[in-house]
């Protein structure tokens, strides 16, 4: 078997004539996303040291550094965009690759777009060619990667800004199968930084990987093109399960787009059915003044990534089921950025209510699924469930929904005009002549 290569051969000769219209439509769906989600994070501490640092590292001005007056190298911009774009834990989650796909794609692809003044068509195709590269890697590896500590995002992450940075440059088969192994030489990232400045850093390091990995393929340089399967490869020294036999057929839905599923809570994604839960039995009475007990039941897998009982930050509550649902309790806007800032953890109302909540991690539970149960005074029980890996049928209404989004987090960086002008070219890619009519109006 060559799987390194068959992965490659696929990414490399999708085309955007090749996509049906859904998968055009989320494309643009996931393009609007990141640039809300990036706007909204050049605020934040860790966008301005990394800024800060490219300005002192230099570079020829050919790529914008979104959200900032800064344009430098593409690969000094696809880090920075890329840990910009996951600051806030607010980007898009892929079910299957449990991969935030969207930053490590289009975070590096985009630097190099706006260098070659690439069409937007060319785009869309090379965004889909990194999803596709994601799940099929993920499938490839298997899932015991990412429980072992590895963070998908930054390692199966750089096949994926590989494989769309390679599709934009046109790289030919073999071509794409070196700059596989290339990322495979650079891959990194573990998940004992959640909660740090690093976890976004992962994303970044991701989309710079699989850039340098393109060009440097482009060029000439080489690798092992087998960088998956092989005996010393990624797949045996990252997967405790690895089987160099497995199959890895096409997704059920045959588009790895398909899979993609966006946030609409601040934070991390494990904690979004929990939410929903918290929200359905709110609705129903229970509130900050009543509740006795919150128990909730989830995965066990959750415990290891958004499992910290009491957050010392607003980076920490992000991983705190138990400060989410304190938040949920309170009334408090969990899509608003200010929800999860530090002075949230120390308030002794929410502490309170964190402290009503009992978690049980339960190892046969369908991963996306939560289940809650809450006690008020008056020893009444509300109960809910919501599965978060359920797809959205109505891609129309999804739209309405990340134009909202994208709009609460863009125009406080950009201001109203700005915004309205951004996403208009966004959720009309396709169309553009040169993807610098869109990078240019992220200059700040």
């Amino acid at each position: 078997m060559n799987v390194t290569r068959d992965i490659a051969a696929h990414v490399a000769s999708l085309r955007y004539d090749d996509l049906p219209p859904d998968v055009v439509e989320l494309a643009r769906q996931t393009l609007l996303d990141w640039l809300g989600v990036t706007l909204a994070g050049s605020r934040e501490e860790l966008a301005r040291i990394l800024r800060d640092e490219a300005i002192e590292q230099g570079g020829r001005p050919a790529a914008t550094i979104v959200g900032s007056s800064i344009t430098t190298g593409t690969q000094q911009a696809a880090l920075v965009n890329g840990a910009t774009a996951h600051a806030l834990d607010y980007d898009d989650a892929h079910f299957l690759a449990t991969v935030h796909s969207g930053v490590v794609t289009i975070s590096g692809m985009l630097a190099l777009a706006e260098q070659r003044a690439a069409s937007g068509r060319d785009f869309v195709a090379a965004l889909a060619a990194g999803f596709e590269a994601i799940g099929a890697t993920a499938a490839f590896i298997g899932n015991k990667h990412y429980r072992l500590g590895f963070h998908s995002t930054g390692t199966i992450g750089s096949f994926g800004s590989a494989a769309a940075c390679a599709n934009l440059q046109r790289l030919d088969a073999d071509a794409t199968a070196t700059a596989f192994g290339i990322a495979a030489a650079q891959a990194a990232g573990i998940r004992a930084m959640f909660g740090t400045m690093c976890k976004p850093l992962h994303a970044g390091k991701a989309a710079q990987n699989g850039l340098i990995a393109a060009d440097l393929a482009a060029r000439g340089y080489s690798s092992n093109p087998r960088a998956l399967e092989s005996e010393l490869g990624f797949g045996a020294t990252h997967s405790p399960d690895f089987d160099p036999a497995r199959p890895f057929p096409p997704p059920p839905k045959q588009w790895y787009l398909r899979y993609n599923i966006f946030k609409f809570h601040a934070a991390c994604f494990l904690t979004h059915a929990p939410i929903e839960c918290a929200l359905k039995v709110r609705a129903e009475g229970a509130t900050a003044d009543n509740v006795a007990e919150i128990r909730l039941r989830i995965r066990v897998d959750a415990r290891d990534v958004c499992g910290i009982p009491t957050p010392r930050s607003g980076l920490e509550a992000k991983f705190s089921l138990r400060q989410c649902l304190a938040a949920v309790f309170a009334g408090l806007d969990t899509a608003a950025l200010d929800t999860f800032g530090d002075a949230r953890v120390t308030d002794p109302a929410l502490a309170a209510l964190r402290d009503k909540v009992v978690i049980d991690y339960l190892p046969d539970l369908p991963r996306g699924r939560a289940e809650i149960e809450v006690t008020t005074k008056d020893d009444r029980r509300l109960t809910a469930a919501f599965d978060s890996g359920k797809l959205v049928e109505d891609l129309a209404q999804q739209r309405a929904r990340v134009q909202n989004k994208f709009r609460r987090l863009a125009e406080p960086v950009v201001g109203e005009r700005r915004a309205a002008e951004l996403g208009a070219l966004a959720i009309k890619v396709e169309t553009l002549p040169s993807m610098r009519q869109l990078t240019e109006l992220c200059l700040i």
